[in-house]
């Protein structure tokens, strides 16, 4: 099973090393098709996790919190990158409610090792090859890093394939906030996150660049 997961992990890191931004926005237009099936009224899969600890979890222990869902390994360097905008996230938005919900698609000694090593503090879920099937319930291709957005009704509200920025993050939550408040429905919620993350993705390019 190790040499297994070891191979379907090298695919998705030659996935996420090779993929130019005609993929990405072809596997994201996928997911969101597949994100079609989770309506206003319908959760997100209750996968059961299991925790660093050994414990198991699953995400509707959650229930009335706003989760941010990040799927990363190890050797992935974006996911590596990431970890203290999440971290930030959780400080300054866990007075709204949200939490951060790490779960590493990665051999668990690993995993251990490296949260240790550089104190990751927030909740911490070890998926091996069972994360490769929660990432599938979430209807996501095995491309790392991503971050899936519910709201207080686990409710999916926004998928970001690819290395989280503090200006999606923002804008992702914000909107989650107005769905939880009622002021905002999940529908119209989602395609204004689709269409600035489109916005905010084909201007970073630039930025970077001037």
């Amino acid at each position: 099973m190790r040499y297994l997961l070891a191979a379907v992990l090298y695919t998705a890191l030659a996935a996420t090393a090779n993929a130019d931004m005609s993929d990405l926005e072809a596997l994201r237009a996928g997911d969101m098709r597949k994100l079609q099936i989770h309506s206003a009224a319908r959760p997100a899969p209750d996968t059961v996790f299991l925790h660093a600890d050994g414990s198991e979890l699953r995400l509707s222990d959650y229930r009335g919190k706003v989760v941010v869902l990040n799927f990363w390994a190890t050797w992935c360097a974006p996911c590596r990158r990431e970890i203290p905008l999440l971290r930030q996230l959780r400080t300054d938005r866990g007075a709204q409610g949200v939490e951060v919900v790490g779960v590493a698609v990665d051999f668990r000694e690993d995993v251990v090792k490296y949260a240790n090593d550089i104190g990751l503090d927030y909740p911490l879920l070890i998926g091996e090859e069972d994360g490769l099937a929660a990432a599938d319930s979430f209807g996501i291709n095995p491309v790392f890093p991503f971050t899936v957005f519910a709201d207080a009704e686990r409710r999916i509200v926004a998928v970001k394939i690819g290395e989280l920025h503090a200006d999606e993050a923002a804008f992702i939550l914000d909107h989650v906030q107005k769905i939880n408040a009622g002021t905002m429905p999940v529908e119209t919620a989602r395609t204004l996150i689709r269409d600035e993350l489109r916005r905010l993705e084909a201007a970073r390019p630039a930025a970077a660049n001037g």
